[in-house]
């Protein structure tokens, strides 16, 4: 087995591994086909093993293949963090901030929450460039896979520096023309005569929500999809009664909430990112901004309740 064997190979195998092809990888990659054979040749001639055979389908992985995976991903990640590093050599000079900082967030966060955050972080620093990785997974920062993290669970990394910013409520939700064509559920067991709206396969944060909605299972769901952004637009559209942030809501004049005092829920929410760089200067200004930003976002739903209570006391 050769030891000294090139990025560029783990590169193009990586990429045939994604897509399924050598002309696939090689648009991926904007490399020609033979190019991107030849390094995976080069690879398995490297290692000694065979990493794709061929099928109708196209080039399918090996278990050899397959266990090398998650390896050569670390490796991405390392090389994609070099280069965020090398296009932010001065960052900081001069009061100016420049350089690459990579965030990721949920679906929902991502699409919902962090776009005018984001937009006033770039309007502060416009040299900054912010690359939003939008994802269910969570990523992972000892490797390098993003700078930033904003997670709804307190990392446990002892190598990681996070700052909780707050709790996201969730509640149950519909809008007003399909209360008006069903009607308003007031109890739980209200639920079993609508169209409720929930997940396709659990995950972690539907476990957790089993626990505080017995019985809130995949057969109860006229509508299923794993896709938060997905359960969201079917609440939105009127399709049925869902689950989603109470801010995100709040937006909605057509929305309605249900039954909070029977159902609410609260997700604590941390900004998180490696204690390496907590001295990089767009790190720590993207940072900021992010906990500002997800503060005020958590906050404003309760400071509508106390607005519409001083409301109410004055009339």
């Amino acid at each position: 087995m050769t030891s000294n064997i090139g990025w560029e190979l783990y590169r193009s195998f990586l990429s045939v591994l994604r897509e399924g092809s050598l002309s696939g990888a090689a648009r991926r990659l904007g490399i020609t086909q033979p190019t991107a054979g030849r390094h995976v040749a080069a690879l398995e001639a490297a290692l000694g093993v065979v990493l794709f055979t061929r099928s109708q389908v196209g080039l399918m992985p090996t278990e050899v293949a397959l266990a090398l995976q998650t390896h050569a991903e670390a490796m991405e990640s390392t090389a994609a963090s070099l280069a965020r590093v090398a296009t932010s050599q001065g960052e900081g000079e001069g009061g100016r901030i420049r350089g690459v900082v990579r965030i990721s967030a949920s679906e929902v966060i991502g699409v919902e929450v962090l776009p005018p955050i984001v937009a006033r972080l770039r309007e502060a620093h416009p040299a900054l460039k912010v690359e939003l990785v939008l994802t269910n997974r969570v990523q992972d920062l000892l490797r390098r896979e993003a700078d930033i993290a904003v997670r709804m669970v307190r990392p446990k990394q002892e190598q990681l520096v996070a700052r909780q910013v707050g709790a996201i409520e969730l509640g149950f939700h519909a809008r007003k023309d399909y209360l008006a064509r069903h009607g308003t559920p007031r109890r739980m067991e209200d639920l079993a005569t609508h169209a409720v709206i929930g997940y396709d396969q659990p995950s972690a944060f539907v476990r957790n929500a089993g626990k505080a909605l017995p019985g809130y299972g995949r057969e109860a769901f006229s509508l299923r999809t794993d896709s938060d952004l997905a359960q969201l637009a079917l609440i939105r559209a009127g399709a049925g009664v869902g689950i989603c942030q109470v801010g995100l809501a709040r937006r909605d004049a057509d929305l309605v909430r249900l039954m909070p005092r029977a159902f609410a829920m609260k997700l604590e929410t941390w900004v998180t990112m490696h204690e390496d760089l907590r001295n990089s200067p767009r790190c720590r200004v993207a940072f900021d901004a992010l906990v500002d930003g997800l503060q005020k976002y958590i906050a404003a739903p309760a400071q509508g309740k106390m607005a519409r209570a001083r409301t109410q006391a004055n009339e």
